[in-house]
């Protein structure tokens, strides 16, 4: 492949041929049912015809087109299997992998960044991609002090690309929507736009990453590589090996799911507290599992990278999140509504019955209820189902309630992190981690006088 394709007629052309290949398999598949072949077996190849075209061209493309497949890829969980299974492998190498950009043009950023002796920074370099993404790809070397480090080069375009591409996608947001059945894809794509040009920065990738590293050091359950050097369109981190997430859903053993299915989860809640910032990026592809956790050189470490999409949350995650999330575990429904009308999930145009609203919200929070919960695909299935079935009093009632700007993001990598625990199918003690890092789970000891009183003087 050649340099990243920039000029929007090209990009547009690829993108447009989705649905048209979409359309032509249809027609394909018709032609073989009439000559005698099973639905079945037509399904399953149109299935998988579809989604090879869907990783040719969202690979191909980088950019926009391909985050918007890795953001589809962590929702696999909930699409019914005979759909999931030939997507999941195809979207899963998304978040692994890419075609690469050529050497000279790798070699050319480097030049134009680090400066014309850009080699000597270096003792090592291979010109071979470790890893390509959807706005750079990775380097393996070695930097001149000894240090393994990654090294991540923007492609060239790469920021007119991304807008493109998901200005053409939500053109193609209805033909794609069947992809991930009761999730509205617009907003999606209208929050990957805001955070184009963030992702884009890597100075701020680079603050970000540093603040997790240097507050995540000797940490005996997550890692964080530091940053060795960074200028525009270049990022040198150190280098970490491990088992890819990705790997660890494919083959990996029920207790390496277990342990990352815990360690993710810690991550996710934790990591606000700790810095101030949530990693907003969770699919598989940012996560590694690295030998030597707190049990020795058996147990395991989850490692941690790609800090280009962050949340900036300086009091962590908001404590109503929390507040809201006890109270609806001790069915108190008139409270978690009153609560829910502050925060602007329920308009003041709108008015809902608090039961029904608790009714809504338990079976989704069932995961906080237990000491430990297995995530499957199987819940997570039918928790889509429920929601996204015109004619469940369930989808009536979402229809109804509004997601503020504040919690468009947590919402988001809240619901895809749950996404990577049911492909994890891992058993995970939630309720240990929400108590321990969510603000407003654990009643403050006046508010436990106050409820205790409450229910006295009942």
């Amino acid at each position: 492949m050649s340099d990243l394709p920039r000029k929007a007629v090209t990009r547009t052309a690829k993108l447009a041929a989705l649905p048209l290949g979409f359309a032509g398999r249809a027609t394909w598949g018709l032609g073989k049912r009439i000559v005698g072949e099973s639905a079945e077996i037509v399904g399953r190849e149109l299935q998988q015809r579809t989604a090879d075209q869907l990783f040719k061209v969202l690979g191909e493309l980088k950019g926009g087109a391909m985050k918007f497949g890795q953001a589809l890829s962590v929702f696999e969980s909930a699409l019914p299997e005979e759909v999931a299974g030939p997507y999941r492998a195809a979207l899963t190498k998304l978040q692994e992998a890419a075609p690469p950009m050529p050497t000279r043009t790798v070699h050319a950023v480097l030049e134009e960044r680090l400066g014309a002796d850009w080699r000597a920074l270096f003792e090592e370099f291979e010109d071979k991609p470790a890893a390509a993404a959807s706005i750079g790809q990775v380097h393996r070397a070695v930097w001149h002090d000894g240090r393994e480090v990654a090294v991540k080069v923007q492609y060239p375009g790469a920021g007119e690309a991304l807008l493109s591409d998901l200005g053409q996608l939500s053109r193609f947001a209805r033909l794609l929507g069947p992809l991930i059945p009761g999730m509205d894809i617009k907003p999606l794509i209208a929050e990957l736009k805001d955070r184009v040009s963030e992702e884009l920065d890597y100075g701020l990738e680079a603050e970000a990453q540093q603040a997790h590293a240097e507050e995540f050091a000797g940490d005996p359950d997550v890692l964080v590589p530091a940053v060795v050097h960074q200028c525009e369109q270049v990022l040198v981190t150190e280098w970490i090996d491990g088992v890819p997430l990705a790997e660890v859903i494919a083959d990996g053993t029920q207790e390496q799911r277990d342990r990352a299915g815990q360690l993710l989860a810690r991550f996710l809640f934790s990591g606000p507290a700790r810095t101030g910032l949530l990693h907003a990026d969770p699919h598989p592809g940012n996560f590694r599992l690295l030998p030597g956790g707190p049990e020795g050189e058996d147990d395991w470490r989850l490692g941690v990278l790609d800090f280009g999409t962050v949340d900036r949350l300086p009091g962590g995650l908001p404590e109503p999140i929390g507040s809201s999330l006890r109270m609806t575990l001790d069915g108190e429904a008139d409270a978690v509504y009153d609560m829910l009308c502050a925060e602007g999930f329920v308009k003041e145009s709108i008015e809902l019955d608090p039961d029904a609203v608790l009714e809504y919200l338990l079976p989704i929070i069932e995961p906080a209820q237990a000491d430990e919960f297995t995530f499957t695909r199987g819940w997570m299935r039918s928790q889509a189902a429920r929601i996204a079935d015109p004619r469940s009093p369930a989808y009536q009632l979402g229809k109804r309630l509004n997601l503020p700007p504040a919690y468009l993001l947590i919402h988001r990598v809240t619901l895809s992190t749950i996404g990577v625990l049911c492909q994890l199918g891992a058993t995970v003690r939630l309720r240990d981690e929400l108590e321990e890092w969510l603000p407003g789970f654990v009643p403050e000891p006046d508010e436990e006088v106050e409820e205790e009183e409450a229910t006295a003087g009942a």
